[in-house]
């Protein structure tokens, strides 16, 4: 189940990179070690993690610092905070700022390995989602200006002779502007119609 799974680790400390790698590998994940903040963005590979163990106290660009480039830069990825002092302000802050959690040195493998598995399920989880509600914006997008307009009075609960009289065309052109709607959409019934737009902040006729 693992094999799909990519961790980043950051760290200067090589025999701490040594040790992690060699016990993530042994669950079966995929391990990217890192020496510093700064090797990790010049490879360009964070955007291909599924979760990033980093060192809080590193030469160079920390490890809260790399957390705020990460969020400036609009990437997701879970990040476990590793840190050999205990820093309490720092654990909040990182945390604060959408940590999974913040463990201190020497790690506790099972803890770890837990933290790990929960973060990638929950960003998979995420992912997910995100992934289906850009699909539902590209096809909402494939829709005319007309299919817009008949979509908003459909989802705010009209009736296509309703619908025709408020736009001033047939009843049967507004069943072929629904059928089409639907055929884009790729929805089968109302109720998933007002569910999609709902979700994609479509407004209604009636907002």
């Amino acid at each position: 189940m693992n094999s799909a799974h990519t961790i980043g680790l950051v760290d200067d400390e090589p025999g701490v990179l040594r040790a992690l790698q060699r016990l993530l590998v042994g669950e079966g994940f995929e391990v990217r070690p890192y020496g510093s903040a700064e090797e990790l963005l010049l490879s360009g590979d964070v955007r291909d993690l599924d979760c990033l163990i980093l060192d809080v106290n590193m030469p160079g660009l920390d490890g809260l610092e790399l957390q705020a480039r990460l969020q400036e830069d609009c990437v997701s990825v879970p990040v476990v905070f590793l840190t050999g002092t205990g820093d309490i302000p720092a654990s909040v802050r990182a945390i604060k700022a959408g940590a999974v959690d913040f463990l201190t040195k020497p790690v506790d493998s099972s803890n770890l390995l837990a933290v790990i598995r929960e973060s990638i399920g929950q960003y998979a989880a995420v992912k997910g989602e995100a992934k289906e509600l850009s699909e539902q914006r590209q096809r909402l997008d494939r829709l005319s200006d007309r299919e817009r307009e008949v979509l908003s009075h459909v989802v705010s609960g009209r009736l296509n002779k309703q619908i025709a009289s408020e736009l001033g065309i047939s009843e049967q052109t507004i069943k072929v502007h629904r059928m089409h709607i639907t055929r884009k959409l790729e929805v089968s019934s109302v109720a998933e119609l007002v569910r999609m737009t709902e979700r994609l902040g479509f407004a209604r006729f009636d907002q």
